[in-house]
């Protein structure tokens, strides 16, 4: 059986080992892989392991030993699922590895929003601390997050993990999802529409799936609902926001500041708005990266190859 890895470099950079995947077969493991090069690389492939180079119908259709493909990352929007169900191919992926790491880096990412850590530094550095007659000085408005209220988009384990966080900064906690799954005992929690979260909340953290229907939620008209003064985080998928109708609203000040771990297009052109909006963090989708995330995606995606191997698949996408 030959695995062919399309896009290894990105899930392992040379910290972690794929002797694990090594012991179910021959292993091809590629840094990266265009588009164009998938087939070529992938054409006698029985498996293929990708985290987000696109595999479209018409690729499928080329790679004739293909029987199944782990994507090796949560989201799975660049494999088209239709095409491999009919082509009998299986797809899984890994659902859960990254919530700790993804929730950190929200509140990281919050964190400096309300306390611009790294400015206060950088001026420390430079002497203005030195040179200042008073024993402390701030360059921006500095926020307490006790006693606001956090509105979490999408609330699966990612956003509860958040949730959490947020509660044992002493914040309230709003949600709003399509599934209404568990809703938690906690005091002041309560469900909520996106327009009514946007008017409520001191904070918008976006942890959905990117789907049809989330596709540029945040736009602006729901940007036009959003409480003077908010924050609005997204360290789940890029296109969940309407890039420019965002700046627009961070340059007007309509809203305090936002903080993004992901955009539209990845690696982003120079001129994508958010790059050069008001008071808006740019992070090169990181929340992921942890090593011990990392080591928890790999594992995963092992298993999932052994259970198919097995016959008994599990995270199967289609």
């Amino acid at each position: 059986m030959k695995i062919v890895i399309l896009d290894g470099h990105a899930v392992n950079p040379g910290d972690l080992s794929w002797e694990t995947l090594r012991a179910l077969g021959e292993l091809q493991v590629f840094d990266r892989t265009a588009e164009g090069e998938v087939v070529s690389r992938a054409r006698e492939a029985d498996v293929l392991l990708t985290t987000r180079t696109p595999l479209s119908a018409r690729t499928m259709m080329q790679l004739k030993r293909l029987r199944y493909v782990g994507v090796v990352f949560t989201g799975y929007d660049e494999v088209d699922l239709r095409a491999a169900r009919e082509l009998n191919i299986v797809v899984t992926n890994v659902p859960s590895y990254g919530a700790a790491s993804v929730a950190q880096l929200a509140f990281a990412l919050l964190l400096e929003l309300c306390q611009h850590v790294a400015v206060h530094s950088a001026a420390s550095r430079a002497g203005e601390w030195s040179r200042s007659s008073d024993f402390s000085f701030w360059k921006t408005p500095l926020v307490e997050l006790d006693g606001k209220t956090m509105g979490i988009v999408g609330f699966g384990q990612i956003g509860r993990h958040v949730a959490r966080i947020a509660l044992a900064m002493g914040m309230r906690v709003i949600a709003s999802d399509t599934e209404r799954k568990e809703s938690p005992n906690w005091p002041g929690f309560r469900w909520c529409d996106l327009d009514d979260l946007m008017a409520a909340a001191d904070v918008v953290s976006l942890h959905c799936p990117l789907l049809p229907e989330t596709r540029g939620i945040i736009n602006a008209a729901s940007l036009s609902k959003i409480r003077a003064g908010a924050f609005l985080i997204n360290t789940s998928r890029g296109a969940l926001v309407v890039e420019q109708d965002l700046a627009d609203a961070l340059n007007q000040e309509r809203l305090a500041g936002a903080a993004v771990d992901v955009l539209s297009s990845e690696p982003p052109s120079h001129d994508n708005p958010l790059l050069h909006a008001r008071n808006c963090i740019v992070t090169p989708h990181i929340a992921w990266a942890t090593k011990e995330a990392r080591r928890r995606l790999m594992d995963t995606a092992v298993a999932n190859l052994r259970a198919f191997l097995d016959g008994h698949p599990v995270n199967v996408l289609n």
